[in-house]
């Protein structure tokens, strides 16, 4: 199992918004991360929590392009630009990244495909819908399964490879807690696609009921657990905020020959 760690060079994230917005602040966290074990640094111009504004192309790229070009001169594992926008996305790739990750599916800005296509970047895709139709699924695992298989089939056609394809199932993106924790029960599922899967559950909210508890101090061990519970079910990547708890999580596992 590979760790994504994540970097938000944001004001507005729900986890660790204002930590890391300007460049030298987030270069450090990025080589500490890299230093405790991490595999692709994912770095985002642009909160996704529910409710955050969005910000325009020209802003986001001034977040994170800095610090794509610090970053591919001073690590030397893979750089992930967390965005769904085509243009931030192809310069990105231009400055040193060599995934794109769009929690968009390919699907939010219709340049998207050609753009993975062109750079020969690796691709997340992710599962997500409009905010019209959020919660509303009738079967909820397979209608997943069928719109994630509609991105994977845009990013193909464009000429994105079988192999630079990785996806993820989307939690905490258009699904209520109950689906979430439902499509989490049945990962397995989407796993029948073929590709790698990731899961991106760090610090989200979907935690709370899982444990039930409401108090934001413990989201980072619950995070933890799903990585155990991730690792056992044969998950491929795990994107947190935690780099090193979830890191020994991983080898206490591995230790114990789960």
């Amino acid at each position: 199992m590979k760790i994504m760690g994540i970097l938000n060079v944001t004001p507005d994230s729900f986890s660790d918004g204002g930590k890391y917005v300007d460049t030298e602040t987030a270069v450090a966290h990025a080589k500490q991360m890299v230093a405790e074990g991490a595999d692709i640094i994912d770095i985002g111009g642009e909160s996704t929590r529910p409710g955050a504004e969005p910000v325009s192309i020209g802003e986001e790229l001034a977040r994170v392009i800095s610090v794509i070009k610090r970053l591919k001169e001073e690590i030397d594992i893979p750089i992930s630009i967390d965005t769904y926008k085509a243009e931030v996305a192809r310069q990105a790739v231009v400055a040193g990244a060599s995934m794109v990750n769009d929690v968009g599916g390919a699907k939010f800005d219709p340049d998207m495909p050609q753009v993975m296509a062109e750079t020969g970047a690796q691709v997340i895709l992710m599962h997500n819908r409009s905010l019209s139709d959020f919660g509303a699924y009738k079967h909820l695992v397979l209608d997943v399964k069928r719109e994630i298989k509609a991105s994977i089939d845009l990013v193909l056609r464009a000429g994105v490879k079988y192999e630079q394809i990785i996806l993820d199932p989307g939690i905490g993106f258009a699904k209520t807690i109950d689906q979430n924790i439902e499509l989490m029960k049945n990962l397995s599922e989407l796993q029948t696609l073929g590709y790698p899967l990731l899961l991106g559950v760090s610090k989200k909210g979907t935690l709370r009921e899982l444990m039930g508890d409401e108090d934001k101090s413990l989201l980072g061990i619950g995070t933890i657990v799903t990585t155990c519970y991730a690792y056992t079910r044969g998950i491929d990547y795990i994107r947190v905020h935690d780099v090193r708890e979830n890191k020994c999580a991983i080898q206490v596992m591995k230790n114990l020959g789960m």
